[in-house]
């Protein structure tokens, strides 16, 4: 991703890179959106067909993507490949692709088999052990059914890794259409036979689809699979030596969800789809926000470190720091005042449960987006250790916080969704320190009091939103995209606006690029032939 990224900044800067993956992001989280949406509106909450079958079958093949193929594919593979293609070793590229390849199709062919022979075991004893005896029995099946897409996702990662430095974007952006659209057809096929175990047919033909669809996108590229590892390989024995830590920094996000499944589903039925559902609404913009934005501006900030300018280091770091709160802040505040308008866009039917998680969730948006940005001020350093150890603590804080008020005595369900927004506080506070400690200009006066007036241009914002909750009050019969999405696009658009005109007039730096972008494209001149 990052040689990708390097790539498109080359020719197009970072606001380019940042629509560029913004847009392949959006479509993503609109795929993965209606998912839920379809699932939800054709299956019920309660009863043996439960929903939380379905999304607790997912949590351990999930684990085992996430840690052991995402954290191969990340940080560990990408740039060495990278460099070899620099130098145009296209061998040494097949090479390294190879060994990685069946050495993550041995491992992860194992994984499905244990997955495969002890899925029920799994879910009763690790992520839901409340499960009534037919949802068990279902979640079980869906489980085996999608033992081995951890496996087919890390074919297809190993693949589209290396159809995007080789400047291959279609196929690794189109691929994924295929899986959610998989799951979404067999909603409709299923529904009204075998139920929701089609839904797990759904996901492994999603995932055999998506793999075909990356397979076309070697056409041309010269690969060549050959049944080999080369232990020997230097560069592949670097791969294997930062494999750990980046592994378990990706692993530790799905163990949290494992984690607050098993005390979901304590808590009674409907209460995994309930935490879910919210979940992913709240997932949405840290993904679009911090995500694409400190991806796109990571290869400047590595640029800056590799001139020796820590001084224009600091400068791009602060730009895109202040960026991504100003622009978080209003997206927080939309997000808690209507979330009981997107609980209800997401579930279709009167959702409270939901609404009140993703309030509670509200904070971590913030914390999340704001921790993707600082956690790459580290990793521009070549410091990788420094935020998993952090992250390793706020995981037990986690596990604590969530055991402790999530009981039904204290906050129940809604203890998770406080334990999360608690935990991303503390973690963006603690590298804030670490940060502060190693380059005390860091946090300047400018910063300071441009921090400060974005928190008072907030306030605006928040009586924007206020008004036009009470303008366009969520109503019982409210229901689809078009009433909903009507009341959540005015009330988004008047507070964003009130966010953006008021930032102008404290004298903001943020809403200027915006600005001028409107103007430009309100008083551009139209030529007219005659």
């Amino acid at each position: 991703m990052n040689r990708i990224l390097t790539r498109v900044n080359k020719r197009a800067g970072l606001g380019s890179a940042a629509v560029i993956l913004l847009v392949v992001s959006l479509i993503g989280q609109i795929l993965g959106f209606l998912r839920y949406k379809v699932v939800n509106a054709n299956f019920d909450t309660l009863g043996p067909q439960s929903t939380d079958a379905y999304f607790a079958a997912f949590k351990i093949p999930d684990f085992f993507f996430f840690t052991v193929a995402a954290g191969a594919l990340g940080v560990a593979f990408m740039p060495i490949l990278a460099e070899h293609l620099e130098r145009g070793d296209k061998k040494g590229v097949w090479e390294l692709s190879n060994s990685l390849l069946n050495l993550l199709m041995i491992a992860m062919a194992f994984v499905g088999i244990v997955i495969l022979l002890f899925a029920e075991p799994l879910i009763h004893y690790v992520v839901a052990p409340n499960l009534p005896p037919e949802q068990l029995k279902n979640a079980a099946m869906i489980m085996r059914l999608i033992a081995f897409n951890p496996l087919l996702f890390a074919i297809s990662g190993i693949l589209t890794s290396v159809q995007q430095n080789l400047g291959r974007f279609f196929f690794f952006a189109v691929a994924p259409v295929f899986y959610n659209a998989a799951i979404l057809i067999s909603v409709y096929v299923f529904r009204n036979n075998i139920g929701l175990i089609g839904l797990g047919i759904g996901a492994l033909v999603g995932a055999v689809l998506q793999l075909l669809v990356v397979f076309f996108g070697l056409q041309g590229t010269g690969y060549r699979w050959k049944p080999q590892i080369s232990w020997k390989n230097n560069d592949f024995k670097l791969i294997l030596r930062q494999l750990p830590a980046r592994s378990i920094d990706q692993g530790i996000d799905s163990i949290n969800s494992i984690v607050e499944t098993n005390l979901a589903t304590r808590l009674g039925v409907g209460n995994i789809t309930f935490y879910e559902n919210a979940y992913i609404l709240h997932t949405t913009p840290i993904l679009l926000i911090g995500t694409t934005i400190s991806t796109a501006a990571f290869p400047r900030m590595t640029d800056r470190l590799a001139q020796g300018r820590p001084d224009l280091f600091r400068k791009e770091f602060l730009i895109v720091f202040r960026a991504m709160i100003w622009i978080a802040m209003p997206v927080v505040v939309v997000s808690y005042f209507a979330r009981a308008y997107f609980a209800r866009l997401i579930f279709a039917k009167n959702a409270p449960e939901i609404a009140l998680i993703f309030g509670y969730l509200a904070g971590a948006i913030l914390f999340r987006i704001l921790f993707s940005i600082i956690s790459r001020w580290f990793y521009a350093q070549k410091d990788t250790k420094t935020p998993l150890i952090i992250s390793l603590f706020a995981i037990a804080l986690n596990i604590f916080l969530a055991y402790t008020l999530s009981k039904p005595t204290s906050y129940g369900i809604a203890g998770l969704a406080m334990a999360q927004s608690i935990v991303a506080a503390f973690e963006v506070f603690v590298l804030g320190i670490v940060m502060l400690v190693r380059d005390r200009k860091l946090f300047d006066q400018a910063f300071i009091s441009g921090l400060v007036r974005i928190v008072s241009v907030t306030g605006f914002s928040v009586l924007a939103a206020f008004f036009m909750i009470s303008l366009l009050p969520l109503q019982a019969g409210d229901r689809g995209f078009v009433t909903l999405g009507f009341k959540l696009g005015a009330i988004s658009l008047v507070t964003l606006t009130v966010h953006m005109v008021i930032s102008s007039l404290f004298g903001l730096e943020e809403p200027r690029p915006v600005v001028a972008k409107i103007k430009q494209l309100i008083l551009k001149p139209v030529r007219v032939d005659w």
